[in-house]
């Protein structure tokens, strides 16, 4: 018999154990829409108080995948790989990894998603560039994959559709925050890309979900569990999130950064150590080189060779944006009526950063969402961010911000410069990657 959905939020809601068949009955109803919004809702609000199984857990994952197509590259002829992270603030690792790994010689089908929360989201950025197709026919995907080598678009109607709605709803609930949902929300969508291996980039620190260590660990042993209880060869790097990763945050702004970076204008920072490191992991499990140090300087041969940019282009060309892209985004990316220089109080070291709320605040410019459907203005956000430990003279930019008008920009610039701590001692430089899971 089959279970009201009301009676599994209950069930779920005083903390009993759901069985496999009523979690794929509540899945079912979440991708035909027989379930209302508000018990969606209530059901990840239940989720987020009482937890999950690692049944359960596995359940909902699987059910989730099974609520669409499965896709399937075994004509490729070349090892099926993926990243994801679990979001940050300047994080566009997906950008510039995907082309570097399919230069050398993978295959990246890569499933994003929009900004989460006070995340950024890849599509979002993606969809700074005119024309790229986020959304490609089930042909034009797999032809880019198959001839570039990698393609980053978003969830079809017909792949993870329960995840899709389910996503949407956690980002206005105040339920990102929960492993088990996080978990199936993650592996359901790759799960049913049909890879062989995955990397997941579990962030740590006061600007990701997971501002705790410990927390952070058990998310990333639950994703690495059911990912390889599923049949996908998994491993997690945990990395730090105290700061922005990028030196931007906004979306055409971290378009730009991508293309700097590929370009090899990037050497040196903390972005660069976190992508090689993903782009080490994910050569070595599918096989292509026996240890990090190979696969570090594979890597770095087809970044500086001018390979990995030339697959971001043909990806970018690909998808429908310009042919020239790379060599004059200017010509396409829409800049910012506004931009404003966020100069230093006093003189010191630029000692911490509230994250989160950096994040927030490009969501305030209008470069992120508050509710599922609203517009994103991609110009807006801030570059030229200063790295933590920077010694900064009083009158001097720790960033600029890009607005849509001088009173937007006048806020952001106050709100950006009460986010920094400006210390007369430097602070303990700290290591972005801070441990690996398998």
């Amino acid at each position: 018999m089959t279970m009201l959905p009301q009676e599994i939020i209950r069930r779920k809601r005083n903390g009993e154990r759901l069985e496999a068949s009523d979690i794929a009955s509540f899945v079912r109803g979440l991708s035909e829409g027989s379930i209302s919004e508000g018990q969606v809702a209530a059901f990840a609000m239940a989720v987020w108080f009482s937890g999950m199984s690692r049944d359960e857990t596995v359940a909902l994952t699987l059910a989730m995948r099974d609520s669409g197509e499965t896709l399937d590259w075994s004509a490729v002829g070349r090892p099926i790989v993926d990243k994801h992270s679990t979001g940050g603030v300047g994080d566009n690792v997906s950008l510039m990894l995907a082309p570097i790994v399919a230069a050398c010689g993978l295959a990246v089908p890569m499933i994003s998603g929009r900004g989460l929360g006070h995340t950024g989201g890849t599509l979002d950025k993606l969809e700074s560039i005119p024309g790229y197709d986020i959304q490609p026919s089930a042909a034009l995907f797999r032809k880019t994959v198959d001839e570039v080598g990698c393609a980053i678009i978003g969830q079809t109607a017909n792949l993870a559709p329960a995840d899709k709605r389910l996503y949407a709803i956690r980002d206005v609930t105040a339920t990102v925050d929960s492993v088990p949902l996080i978990t199936a929300s993650i592996l359901s969508k790759k799960l049913a890309a049909g890879l062989q291996s995955l990397v997941l980039d579990v962030k740590v620190g006061n600007g990701s979900f997971m501002s705790d260590s410990a927390e952070a660990e058990i998310l990333a042993r639950s994703l690495v569990d059911v990912a390889n209880g599923a049949g996908v060869r998994t491993s997690a790097l945990l990395t730090d999130m105290n700061e922005p990763l990028a030196d931007a945050a906004g979306n055409a702004l971290e378009i730009w950064n991508c293309i700097a970076f590929l370009k090899g204008e990037k050497h040196g920072t903390r972005l660069e150590t976190v992508v090689m490191a993903f782009a080490a992991e994910m050569l070595v499990a599918a096989g292509v080189v026996p240890d990090p140090a190979s696969g570090e300087a594979l890597a770095r041969a087809v970044l500086e060779n001018g390979a990995a940019l030339e697959r971001f282009a043909r990806m970018v060309h690909a998808l429908g944006g310009a042919a020239d892209f790379v060599d004059r985004p200017g010509q396409y990316l829409s800049a910012a009526p506004v931009i404003l220089p966020v100069t230093a109080e006093r003189h010191g070291y630029l000692h911490s950063c509230r994250t989160r709320d950096l994040g927030m605040a490009v969501i305030g410019l209008g470069g992120g969402r508050t509710h599922p459907n609203d517009e994103i203005d991609h110009r807006v956000g801030f570059s030229a961010l200063k790295p933590l430990g920077t010694r900064i003279e009083k009158g001097e930019p720790i960033a600029f911000v890009h607005a849509a008008d001088e009173s937007a920009a006048e806020r952001a610039r106050q709100e950006l410069l009460a986010l920094y701590e400006i210390a007369d001692v430097q602070p303990e430089a700290v290591s972005p990657i801070l441990s690996r899971i398998i």
